[in-house]
């Protein structure tokens, strides 16, 4: 009988070194840039399962402020990426802390460039601390759009998605005149698609660090008015969604424009410094990516956060 028991026990520390084994693997695995991980083949152990994409629908995923080789967090937004089916997008500061091609190459590409063929990107402030965003259209080439000028348009599905500027001092403004407002606008009216989403860098309204964008007011409002359903951000380094909002910020459940703020692809986090109005989901504790899944008559929106943390939002919406 002592024999038994003694046999148990070795058995159950045995068996719990494996588990523990295992464990520590997982661990690195996310923690350590490696080999490239065929999409859907990943070894991440997630809290949140992905969005199933149905017939007629697509998936199309991404966030910004996203890698540096001076940390991990990308590593693990990465890992979400490879489980992820469609479309990606960053929305800016992809590669810090200049985003010169070095950098691109060698911060950017072991981890979010295992997507490379499946990324439309857009540019953030930090793409410009190199003259010209040089590094950033070198790296991404045609996938960002044509001329430099890193701002493009396309169909995904039944929608018309706008990959936009927000750096207005580099494209001659973003007012009145400018000509990625002009071009915008002769785009929207060219292509009146029921569906519409744009995503750029700095957000126009936000809690965190940098709060608000006055100077997309104009881009904001034009979108508004062609009655756009989503708009997605970065630059302040959290999580953040808005109720869907008119023109002027005012709620409008009915035609409004529901906003992220999606800054958390992996650089550092950064507390909120306030609640703006309109704010009603907040988290400046997780990294992870945003999910959508964009339908012929709406969408849906879930946020996936990196394995060990459990922080999640969703939420859902109709084409104006």
């Amino acid at each position: 009988m002592r024999r038994g028991v003694e046999r148990i026990a070795v058995a159950a520390v045995a068996l719990v070194a494996i588990v523990a084994i295992v464990a520590v693997a997982l661990v690195v695995r996310l923690a350590s840039p490696g080999a490239p991980v065929a999409p859907g083949a990943s070894t991440a152990t997630v809290a949140v399962a992905p969005a199933t994409v149905g017939p007629g629908s697509v998936s199309f995923v991404g966030a910004g402020d996203i890698a540096t080789c001076a940390g991990l967090g990308d590593e693990q937004t990465a890992a979400l990426l490879d489980i992820v089916p469609g479309t990606v997008f960053t929305l800016g500061d992809n590669a810090y802390d200049d985003g010169t091609k070095a950098e691109y190459d060698r911060c950017y590409a072991p981890t979010w460039g295992r997507q490379l063929d499946r990324t439309n990107p857009s540019p953030g402030n930090h793409e410009y601390e190199t003259r010209g965003a040089a590094g950033y259209f070198s790296y991404f080439g045609a996938r960002a759009g044509e001329g430099n000028k890193g701002y493009y348009a396309y169909d995904l599905g039944s929608w018309r998605i706008y990959s936009l500027n927000s750096n207005c001092g580099e494209v001659g403004g973003c007012g009145e005149g400018a000509p990625q407002l002009r071009w915008l606008r002769d785009d929207l009216a060219a292509n009146p698609s029921r569906c519409g989403l744009a995503y750029w860098h700095h957000p126009r309204f936000s809690s965190g660090e940098h709060g608000d964008s006055a100077l997309l007011g104009p881009i904001w409002d034009t979108l508004a008015d062609a009655g756009t359903e989503l708009v997605l951000a970065g630059h302040d380094h959290d999580y953040e969604r808005f109720a869907p909002l008119r023109a002027d910020g005012a709620v409008d459940e009915a035609r409004g424009m529901t906003s992220f703020v999606v800054g958390t692809g992996g650089k550092e986090l950064r507390a909120f410094e306030r609640a703006a109005p309109n704010s009603i989901v907040r988290n400046a504790e997780t990294w992870g990516v945003l999910q959508l899944v964009l339908s012929p008559g709406g969408w849906s929106a879930l946020f996936l956060p990196v394995a060990g943390a459990s922080f999640t939002d969703h939420a859902t919406g109709t084409c104006h």
